[in-house]
């Protein structure tokens, strides 16, 4: 099933000579740039009653008119799972996402996704763009997530995080003893060889992610992380930038580390510890309706926690 999308907004001044792509981007916010650009190129987006070509510029007072079709999330399937919800409104639901949990369907993984589970918790979510998602964890990344409920909230969201207005603070161990913070600004884009992963690209998207340290070990170091921007694996990729990549990541973590002289326990916990030790701690925003500041943080995990004690005790 699908549901029928009519929009139409005029060019302002301030985005006269820009181009259509990115003029559309900025009128209709709640809808991704490569949605936008299909529709263009499908007919479905139209500027003064004619189809042009996504890099086409336009000028002020252009008329962009689109009527199209958008795939309702009805072809996925509702199921029941056990839901962490730590705040929920009419608009907002903020979720305390598990590890072992994809975020939303895809190859491999059509079902038993936390979409899913969002379908059955709230069934009008199916009206929404992915079902609310506006932003995503990784698989075996746990902490706060934020899903719109209306699409006044998913506009806003995908504004704020445009704007870079959202913060969303992360903590992490990883392997070596950092001396000191940081930022990182290194485009991200698809790794050259591995499509699944993602690599420091000089023409990739912008990427900047600040650190500091928060506590050191004998041969790890505990950081809190603060994205700027909210790329795919971006603190992943980065960390393995620094050469300090996040303990148990499996894909950008490279050969198992082991401190030297650990102890049995310590390097058995290690090899068996088979996701990235990085989580979503904090969370804040700006009310979709209200214009309230809100924020919240949730603990770790109790593998992390784990984890940390094994690591203190590690002298």
């Amino acid at each position: 099933m699908s549901s029928h999308i009519s929009l139409q907004a005029e060019v302002p001044e301030e985005l006269s000579g820009s181009r259509l792509d990115q003029i559309a981007a900025k009128l209709f916010p709640e809808y991704s740039r490569g949605r936008l650009q299909s529709w263009i190129r499908e007919g479905a987006l139209l500027v003064n009653s004619k189809q042009l070509r996504p890099r086409d510029r336009l000028q002020t007072g252009d008329s962009l008119l689109v009527e199209a079709e958008l795939a309702s999330t009805e072809s996925w399937v509702a199921q029941q799972m056990d839901l962490d919800i730590v705040f929920e409104d009419e608009h907002l639901l903020i979720i305390n996402k598990a590890a072992d949990v994809v975020v939303h369907p895809a190859a491999g993984h059509q079902d038993g996704t936390l979409l899913n589970g969002l379908l059955y918790h709230c069934p009008s979510l199916k009206e929404l763009p992915r079902a609310g998602i506006v932003h995503r964890l990784d698989k075996d990344t746990t902490g706060l997530m934020v899903v719109a409920k209306s699409l006044i909230a998913h506009t806003s969201l995908v504004n704020q995080l445009q704007a870079r207005e959202m913060s969303r603070e992360y903590e992490a161990v990883v392997h070596g003893v950092l001396t000191g913070g940081g930022t990182i600004n290194k485009p991200l884009g698809r790794h050259a060889v591995n499509r699944k992963k993602r690599a420091i690209v000089e023409m990739g998207q912008e990427a900047v992610t600040h650190y500091r340290v928060k506590k050191r070990f004998r041969a790890h170091t505990h950081v809190d992380v603060k994205l700027e921007t909210g790329r795919t694996h971006q603190i992943r990729v980065h960390m393995a930038y620094l050469k300090h990549t996040i303990v148990g990541d499996q894909m950008y973590g490279g050969r198992l580390q082991l401190p030297a002289a650990c102890s049995a326990e310590l390097s058995e916990y290690l090899r068996n510890f088979k996701r990235q030790a990085l989580h979503a701690r904090r969370l804040a925003l700006v009310h979709p309706l209200d214009q309230a500041a809100m924020s919240w943080e949730i603990e770790r995990p109790q593998d992390m926690n784990e984890l940390i004690i094994r690591l203190e005790n590690d002298v």
